[in-house]
């Protein structure tokens, strides 16, 4: 099937692996792609940038002449193509950005909003809303194989943190995304990513690339208090971006609701640290604790038995295999 993919964020961790995986598996496919540089590069395109199959814009999706170049532009060439999928990886992301309230909301929400009323007025087929697991806040976990997409939430509030504005502004886009979808405007669905990394992702402040850098410039790692209790399970990009891509292909998945995309390798980030260092060649490291993230959940566990029931989609990269990625890339 010969797909015009509309891709926001496009240069991010998310959108430059969707970029590399639609073109290599979709040759007919074409992707119209931008980005604002917000947490990225050209550098994650660049190697697609002569690929007649892509096209990329330096543009930011709160900008509206810009948003609405992007519609010209869809309408002028989806007559040629059998579907038109609109994918939405635009946010502000990275927690030193999550105590922002007006720069989240107008990104995540006002903005996710109107990319979606753009793919509804050109009639397109399906929009995938990339959303996030912080909306489970202070509830996600448990023992009985992780928080479900359907059970009740316990968030902090603006008592506690700012931190939650974020997960509240994605959550509102997961009802945008129901309300459409049960009116029949578009097909579609949201996706709560639960700690995703990837081997390009260097200089961000998530905690895989943390570490690395940590001990790359001084040998040793500050974390957080937390970090005495906390434990994660890490999704790798490659594994993100085929769940994107299983659930567009699962006309069975796009009815409008969430599904998580998680594994069930969990880890402490204490273990982690030590985990990376070893393969970087530096065991047991010294590990300096500093500063308190306040409404930090200890652990973050996603059932997801939804989606793989929907799709045939399953992680394929370990954490093991996928650090020894991370590490690789550093020596290149």
């Amino acid at each position: 099937m010969k797909s015009l993919y509309v891709l926001s964020g496009a240069s991010g961790m998310t959108g430059s692996e969707l970029v590399r995986q639609i073109l290599e598996a979709e040759k007919d496919s074409r992707i119209i792609g931008f980005d604002n540089f917000f947490a990225s590069s050209i550098d994650s395109v660049k190697e697609y940038l002569d690929n007649p199959g892509f096209v990329f814009h330096e543009y930011d999706i709160n900008n509206t002449d810009q948003m609405k170049a992007i519609e010209d532009q869809v309408l002028r060439e989806k007559g040629a193509y059998d579907r038109t999928v609109y994918i939405n990886c635009a946010a502000v992301v990275h927690t030193e950005h999550f105590y922002e309230v007006e720069h989240t909301w107008e990104t995540n929400v006002i903005s996710m909003k109107s990319f979606l009323e753009q793919a509804i007025r050109v009639k397109a087929d399906t929009y995938i809303n990339c959303s996030t697991s912080e909306v489970y806040s202070m509830q996600s976990w448990n023992e009985n194989g992780g928080v479900r997409e359907s059970d009740y939430l316990m968030m902090s509030t603006a008592e506690h943190s700012q931190r939650t504005s974020y997960a509240c502004g994605k959550l509102m886009t997961e009802f945008f995304m129901k309300d459409v979808v049960d009116k029949g405007k578009i097909k579609g669905c949201s996706i709560r990513f639960a700690n995703v990394y990837s081997k390009h992702e260097r200089f961000a402040k998530h905690i895989i690339p943390h570490i690395i850098n940590e001990l790359l410039e001084k040998g040793a790692v500050t974390l957080l208090e937390n970090s005495k209790k906390n434990r994660r399970a890490f999704l790798h990009n490659i594994d993100s971006c085929r769940s994107v891509m299983a659930l567009i292909n699962s006309d069975k998945a796009l009815d409008g609701t969430v599904y998580n995309v998680a594994t069930d390798e969990e880890i402490t980030i204490i273990d982690l640290t030590y985990k990376i260092a070893e393969k970087m060649g530096l065991p047991k490291p010294e590990i300096i604790f500093n500063g308190y993230r306040s409404s930090d959940p200890e652990r973050r566990i996603l059932n997801t038995e939804k989606i793989r029931t929907r799709t045939d989609w399953t992680p394929i990269i370990t954490l093991d295999k996928g650090l020894d990625m991370c590490v690789a890339s550093i020596e290149k």
